[in-house]
């Protein structure tokens, strides 16, 4: 089957995503990579399924499961994870059952819809035990299959996207809930794409007034902008290339709202006032080539001694892997450069959903492996919260804390969140070593 007639079958497959959250073209390589045969045979099924079924935007519900795969390819997913975007919501929303899926798709396309069925959309306005439980629900079936909240976050970024035509107080309990859950699930999956698009849409239903403000200062300011990273990203990558490092792109983009908001709350002060509003992005081929990056630009320009941060040697535990310098560029205006291999881009823009895709690699495999451990962790831990407000302040705890790393006598290094005292490194070393604890010399 050709790649003219999926998108014939599939209504809007070609069609622009509604925001960059992948690169749309790349779905244009799916002929080599995507069944489509199971891909229309999904969407099939879920068109039956969902005929004569309406969203509030007066839509074919269809549509939804259509844009959700849509998402899932341009995260670069496999076929079994976009088919399953499809039929995401029929055993939920239609008379088919479980046994059905598996009947006619396999047992591991049934146990994806199940898991997702399973949690389904949580009640907003239940009882506080039950709430509980469903966010424990959803962990479980993430513990499972990583898959089922890849997909459940493509299902909420859709969701998010077409809120406005719902009522405005479910607007706003929705849009807490993904910043609440959702965007920090995101964010410890390594999902960056999809965390900033969910941040960024709670935060246009949740502070409305400050986000439009906002928003229309950002754009109205876009042109200086973009003189300002061409002035630095320019030259940086004639400097990069002429100091002997071949293959580097060097880009650059606005910090996402939300960021930039916390910012101006936590510093009390407005926009103009703002620093480090602006990311430039060396992309080079080797670890090497990184750090020799590194070198070239404070060089040329001054860092800021307190920002340098090496996330290559220390990875973040959502296997994040960066430098991060802060330098003076053009006007005296302070930039972020963020400086990584093609293959750790892809992780930070991917996080697990790129793990996924190449699980059968053995590095992929570990990197999936951990991050579902971390999963069941947090659920030992958290089995005594007794109250939704507990038990998402212990999740949020664990998803967006800032780490630091402690060497033990031998040379082992050890995570702890910022904040950890010495009696938790002790714990952390041994629990014998924190039962017998007598005292920390400060150096």
């Amino acid at each position: 089957m050709t790649a003219i007639s999926l998108s014939e079958v599939i209504p809007g497959w070609d069609d622009p995503s509604e925001a960059p959250i992948g690169v749309t073209a790349e779905r244009a390589i799916l002929p080599s990579r995507l069944d489509h045969d199971l891909l229309v045979r999904a969407y099939k099924f879920s068109e039956k399924a969902h005929r004569g079924q309406k969203r509030l935007s007066g839509e074919d519900f269809v549509s939804h499961c259509v844009h959700v795969a849509k998402i899932l390819a341009d995260l670069q997913l496999d076929t079994v994870t976009v088919a399953s975007g499809l039929i995401h919501d029929v055993v939920e929303d239609t008379s088919v059952t479980v046994a059905d899926i598996e009947a006619e798709f396999g047992k591991e396309m049934a146990s994806i819809v199940d898991g997702l069925t399973k949690i389904g959309h949580l009640p907003l306005n239940s009882s506080q035990e039950r709430q509980v439980e469903n966010y424990r629900k959803l962990l479980l079936s993430i513990a499972k299959d990583a898959r089922v909240i890849i997909i459940k976050l493509a299902d909420r970024l859709h969701n998010m996207r077409t809120l406005d035509h719902l009522p405005e107080e479910k607007r706003r309990r929705i849009a807490q809930e993904t910043r609440d859950l959702y965007a920090p699930l995101s964010h410890r999956f390594g999902m960056a794409r999809v965390r900033w698009e969910l941040e960024d849409l709670a935060f246009k239903h949740i502070e409305s007034k400050e986000y439009k403000t906002l928003a229309k200062t950002v754009a109205q300011r876009r042109a200086a902008r973009e003189t300002l990273i061409s002035d630095l990203a320019e030259p940086l990558s004639v400097q990069l290339k002429d100091a002997g490092i071949n293959n580097v792109d060097v880009t650059g983009r606005p910090k996402h709202l939300w960021s930039i908001y916390k910012k101006m709350k936590k510093w009390d002060k407005p926009y103009e006032e703002i620093y480090d509003l602006l990311a430039i992005r060396v992309l080079v081929d080797s670890v090497p080539d990184c750090y020799h990056a590194l070198g070239v630009i404070h060089d040329r320009s001054t860092p800021l001694q307190e920002r340098i941060k090496d996330y290559i040697a220390q990875p973040k535990s959502n296997g994040y892997q960066s430098l991060h310098t802060t330098v003076f560029g053009p006007g005296k205006q302070l930039f972020e450069i963020q400086i990584r291999t093609r293959e750790m881009h892809r992780t930070a823009e991917y996080g697990i959903a790129a793990h996924w895709r190449f699980k059968e690699e053995a590095k992929s495999a570990d990197e999936l492996d951990r991050a579902l451990s971390w999963f069941r962790q947090v659920l030992e831990l958290q089995m005594d919260a007794k109250t939704p407000d507990e038990f998402l302040e212990f999740l949020k705890l664990d998803l967006y804390q800032d780490e630091i790393f402690v060497f033990t006598p031998t040379g082992d290094v050890i995570q702890l969140p910022k904040g950890a005292t010495p009696i938790d490194f002790a714990f952390a070393v041994h629990t014998e070593v924190g039962l017998h604890c007598a005292g920390a010399r400060i150096n």
